[in-house]
């Protein structure tokens, strides 16, 4: 078989390179060895955010008999594994189908080159002559050494969703990144009692600024959720349960355990060699800056290649593949404006420069800041925790960077994701928004910025 571009992996990467490709009318074919969909899809984001949603809803019944609602409510962990095994379902019908009325040819099996423009799938050694290659075969869950997982007991995120959830009202979560900071506080509100081991501090994040992660730590610990600062020494299944041995030489007992310590990426097995493609010592493809790995028509995006294991730089960096297929040399990555996220009892997300990076840079950072608590809409909604922090040039008024905390801040950072960043602060300050709503807090934010650094010829334009 002959086709333009073959996709290996079809997660958010892959998926969005398959369309991206037959919608600018080349024909384009996937291959997927496992569940299609991938982890985003089946194990990661999707899912995450469904119970995360349910978490949200359970953490703001304490507010419920001030607004006029009676009654109790519970959460029911099984019945939310149900619901977002329903939803993952839904979702994957829905873009298998799209990519079929797209003409994508979809092949289910394992792929490997055979030569730089040669692919084998299994079975059936198909041979597939493509004229371009974009790898998107993701990652997996990484166990520290010694460690295996044992379904009900030992689990890593992979487990979680395959599998219902096992009973057992107390849960060791261990891991100090951004999975354990999001399930730590989705199993507490579903009522778990969470024991968190973490080695190193989750609230240490460098890209996220320190105001924003001690607002986090705050909100966690509010809830009971406080890191206990030691590694696992050792982990075994003991009396229906586990027992953990931390570096501290203490022992400590869960119904069961859930490990968030990293991911690895998936370059083994498709002989990448043989398209004389390169890995590096942790397993990563070698791409330059327009995605390619070594050969000029062979790709990698996402997971498999090094950097933020976030849909959000998958689904980028699969335009930048997509562009230099079509117009080679077009497209160079550039992760300052992929937005990240982080789902726990306060949502942060963010996007572009921190000041410090600004600095670097020989800029002059100017900040703006609008806090929720004042806002209207936050306020009717019992949820005005956070605020719009807005990063910009004091010379130029070129918008570096934001950070958004708070209710849907995961949307709300799409504000300053969307066009170019020069002008930024101007199209915002003479927005029209609707009121009240917590999209206003931008333009207070960016009115606030003008005032006290002297941009406002930049925002409202010279008088």
């Amino acid at each position: 078989m002959e086709c333009d571009v073959l996709i290996i992996g079809s997660g958010p990467g892959g998926y969005r390179a398959a369309v991206l490709a037959a919608l600018r009318g080349l024909k384009t074919v996937i291959v997927e060895k496992a569940i299609w969909g991938g982890c985003c899809l089946n194990r990661g984001c999707v899912p995450k955010k469904d119970w995360h949603h349910s978490a949200r809803l359970l953490d703001q019944g304490r507010h419920f008999a001030d607004r006029g609602i009676r009654g109790d409510i519970q959460g029911d962990l099984a019945q939310a594994w149900r619901h977002q095994h329903e939803v993952v379902t839904a979702v994957r019908d829905s873009y298998r189908a799209y990519l079929k009325r797209l003409g994508v040819v979809a092949i289910e099996g394992h792929a490997r080159f055979e030569g730089v423009s040669a692919i084998v799938v299994e079975p059936g050694a198909q041979t597939i002559t493509p004229r371009a290659v974009i790898i998107a075969t993701g990652s997996a869950p990484r166990l520290p050494a010694g460690i295996d997982a044992v379904s009900g007991r030992i689990l890593h995120s992979d487990l979680l969703f395959d599998e219902p959830v096992p009973a057992g009202a107390r849960v060791a979560v261990i891991g100090g990144g951004v999975i354990a900071l999001e399930f730590a506080y989705i199993l507490r509100a579903f009522g778990r009692e969470v024991l968190w081991l973490a080695r190193k501090d989750p609230f240490a994040r460098t890209d996220f600024s320190a105001p924003a992660m001690k607002l986090l730590r705050t909100a966690l610990a509010d809830r009971g959720l406080v890191p206990v600062r030691a590694g696992l020494e050792a982990i075994e299944v003991d009396n229906g349960g586990v027992r953990l041995v931390t570096t501290a030489g203490e022992t400590l007992a869960a119904d069961w355990a859930l490990f968030a310590t990293g991911r690895r990426p998936v370059t083994e097995g498709l002989a990448l060699e043989r398209a004389g493609l390169e890995r590096d010592a942790q397993g990563y493809i070698v791409v330059d800056e327009q995605m390619r790995a070594a050969s000029p028509a062979i790709y990698a995006i996402g997971d498999c290649v090094a950097g933020p294991m976030t849909a959000n730089r998958a689904l980028y960096e699969a335009s930048v593949a997509v562009g230099n297929i079509v117009r080679p040399g077009s497209r160079t990555r550039d992760l300052t404006g992929v937005p990240e996220a982080i789902y726990s009892a306060i949502e942060l997300a963010r996007v572009g420069l921190t000041e410090e990076e600004a600095e670097d840079r020989g800029l002059e950072p100017a900040v703006g800041f609008a806090a929720f608590e004042t806002s209207p809409r936050a306020l009717g909604q019992d949820d005005a925790e956070g605020y719009v922090r807005l990063i910009a040039d004091g010379d130029s008024g070129t918008l570096l960077g934001g950070e958004v905390l708070g209710a849907e801040a995961g949307e709300l950072i799409h504000m300053l994701t969307a066009g170019s960043s020069e002008g930024a602060l101007g199209r915002i300050g003479s927005a029209r928004f609707n009121h009240p709503s917590r999209a206003e807090e931008f333009q207070n934010a960016v009115e606030t910025l003008a005032a006290k650094w002297g941009l406002q010829d930049h925002v409202f334009g010279a008088p």
